[in-house]
């Protein structure tokens, strides 16, 4: 099957649970690597809209990044949010599956199952 693509760190065990799930399934998906290959601003507006979320939400509030930019300040819009995820792509949470105009979170992995046909 073609036409999913995940979101993936592979030394991230959520993702790489996800990853397990989707192959047990026959289905596999284009890897992107995100820390390797970071998604620019525009393709993560694009997740964000297809996951229904606010871009805050994609954030993983433990990594230093979101600290030292001081990402815990409620005023920090959502345009300043995408740049500081697009720069640094460890504050982006995964996985992230995506599949034509839907997406998920992985946490917990079996989410990913949400966009199963």
């Amino acid at each position: 099957m073609t036409g999913y693509v995940l979101y993936h760190n592979p030394r991230c065990s959520k993702s790489r649970g996800a990853l397990e799930l989707l192959q047990e399934r026959g289905i596999e998906p284009q890897v992107v690597r995100y820390l390797d290959t970071p998604p620019d601003a525009a393709t993560l507006r694009t997740l964000v809209r297809k996951l229904g979320i606010r871009p805050r939400e994609l954030l993983r509030t433990g990594e230093e990044e979101y600290r030292s930019l001081g990402l815990a300040d409620e005023s920090v819009g959502d345009d300043a949010i995408i740049q500081a995820m697009a720069a640094h792509p460890r504050l982006i949470e995964r996985p992230i599956l995506m599949r034509d105009e839907r997406a998920v979170i992985g946490r917990p992995p079996e989410r990913v199952l949400e966009l199963l046909d």
